[in-house]
C-alpha cells in the first residue's frame, strides 16, 4: 500500500504511550445511581445501576461482559464513553487518567463504540459514506481524504464501495448496517472498541459473520474489545476473559475457560446451567436460579445475590463479600464460599484448597 493511501495514514497516528506492559484501560470504582422521584410521604431513593466496579483491560484483549438484564451492563459502557456523566470511580486510558491528563476529545479518538440497534445508530440523511466519513472530519481530515478513507473502511467490512458508499441506511439490512457501523467506528483508528450488543439483533448466520469479522479486524489493526452480550455462546467465542455483573456489582472475573469449567458463584453457576443445548438428554427441567432479581432501588443487604442463592447462610446477608482470588490465574470470585476461612459452611479452610467451593 502507498504512503498516499489515507487508511495508512490515519492509523499511524495511533500510539502505544505505556507499552505492552500497562492495561489499555482500567477502571476503578466506577459508580452510577440515578435518582427516583419519591411523594409526600416517602424519601427520594436512587437506582444503583452500576456500584463500586474496577477492572481492567490488557492490551490486544477481548474481555465479555455478562449478567442478566438490568445488571448495568450497557451503563458501564456508556459510563466508560463518557455518554453519561458518572458518580464517583476513575477511568485510566493507557496510564493517562480521563480528565486531568486525558481530555474527552482525545479519548474519544482512542475508544470507540458500536450500538446494539444498527438502524438508530445511524442518521438516516447521511449516505453511508456521509457517516463514516462524518467522524475524521469533525477531527479535521479534509473531505476528500475523509471519503476515500470511508471507501477503504467499507471494504474491510466486506462492504464494496462502488455499490454500498451512496445508500442510505434503509436501503441496506440489518448485517450491512452494522459492519457500516463498525466501519464508522474505526474511522477515527481507536485502539479500544466497545461492542454493546453488536449482535444480538442479527439471525445466526449474519452473526457468525459479523464475527469473523471483528476477530479478523482484531487482527489486522491490533484492536481491544470489550465486547458486551447476554449470549454466553458468543461471549465464550470471542472473550479472552469474562466478567459476570449482577445488580451492578461485579461477581466473578477471570479466564473465559476458568470461569466456564470451574465458576465459583452461584450466580454464574446458574446462568451457564441455563445455557440452552440441542442435546435432548441433556435439557434443563428445573430452573437453575428462583424468582425475579431484587429491586435495584433498594438492593438486599449483604451479598446481593444471597435471596436467590441456594448456598446461602447468615453470614451472606451480613456484609458483603470483596472480589477475591480464587486460585494463581487471575480468577476471581465475590463469594463467601470461593474465599478461605471465610466462615461459609462450603468456603475452603485454607488457599491450598481454593476453587473447591459447591457446584
Amino acid at each position: 500500500m502507498s504512503e498516499t493511501n489515507p487508511l495508512v495514514d490515519h492509523l499511524e497516528q495511533v500510539e502505544d504511550v505505556g507499552g505492552a506492559a500497562q492495561p489499555l484501560l482500567q477502571v476503578v470504582g466506577l459508580t452510577k445511581h440515578f435518582p427516583v422521584r419519591g411523594d409526600l410521604f416517602s424519601p427520594r431513593k436512587t437506582v444503583r445501576a452500576v456500584d463500586n466496579v474496577s477492572f481492567s483491560i490488557a492490551k490486544g484483549e477481548t474481555v465479555g461482559i455478562v449478567g442478566e438484564s438490568g445488571c448495568g451492563k450497557s451503563t458501564t459502557a456508556r459510563l466508560l464513553m463518557h455518554l453519561m456523566k458518572r458518580d464517583a470511580g476513575d477511568i485510566v486510558y493507557d496510564g493517562m487518567q480521563v480528565g486531568p491528563a486525558l481530555s474527552l476529545r482525545a479519548l474519544r479518538r482512542g475508544m470507540q463504540m458500536v450500538f446494539q440497534d444498527s438502524y438508530a445508530s445511524l442518521n438516516p440523511r447521511l449516505t453511508i459514506e456521509e457517516s463514516v466519513a462524518f467522524g475524521p472530519k469533525v477531527h479535521g481530515m479534509a473531505d476528500a481524504a475523509a471519503r476515500k478513507l470511508a471507501r477503504e473502511l467499507l471494504g474491510k467490512v466486506g462492504l464494496r464501495p462502488e455499490t454500498f458508499a451512496n445508500r442510505y441506511p434503509h436501503e441496506i439490512s440489518g448485517g450491512q448496517r452494522q459492519r457500516v457501523n463498525i466501519a464508522r467506528a474505526l474511522a477515527l483508528s481507536p485502539r479500544l472498541v466497545i461492542l454493546d450488543e453488536a449482535v444480538s439483533a442479527l439471525d445466526k448466520s449474519v452473526e457468525a459473520q459479523v464475527l469473523n469479522l471483528l476477530a479478523d479486524l482484531k487482527r489486522e489493526f491490533g484492536l481491544t474489545y470489550l465486547f458486551i452480550s447476554h449470549d454466553l455462546n458468543v461471549v465464550r467465542y470471542i472473550s479472552d476473559r469474562v466478567l459476570v455483573m449482577y445488580l451492578g456489582e461485579v461477581v466473578e472475573l477471570g479466564p473465559v475457560d476458568k470461569v466456564w469449567d470451574q465458576p465459583s458463584h452461584p450466580y454464574t453457576q446458574a446462568l451457564l446451567a441455563a445455557m440452552p443445548s440441542s442435546d435432548p438428554d441433556n435439557r434443563t427441567e428445573t430452573p437453575p436460579i428462583s424468582g425475579d432479581p431484587p429491586n435495584p432501588i433498594d438492593p438486599p443487604s449483604g451479598c446481593r445475590f444471597h435471596t436467590r442463592c441456594p448456598f446461602a447462610e447468615p453470614l451472606c446477608a451480613n456484609a458483603t463479600p470483596k472480589l477475591s482470588d480464587v486460585d494463581t490465574m487471575g480468577h476471581q470470585a465475590a463469594c463467601y464460599m470461593a474465599i478461605a476461612g471465610s466462615g461459609h459452611s462450603r468456603a475452603p479452610a485454607n488457599k491450598n484448597e481454593m476453587g473447591a467451593t459447591a457446584a
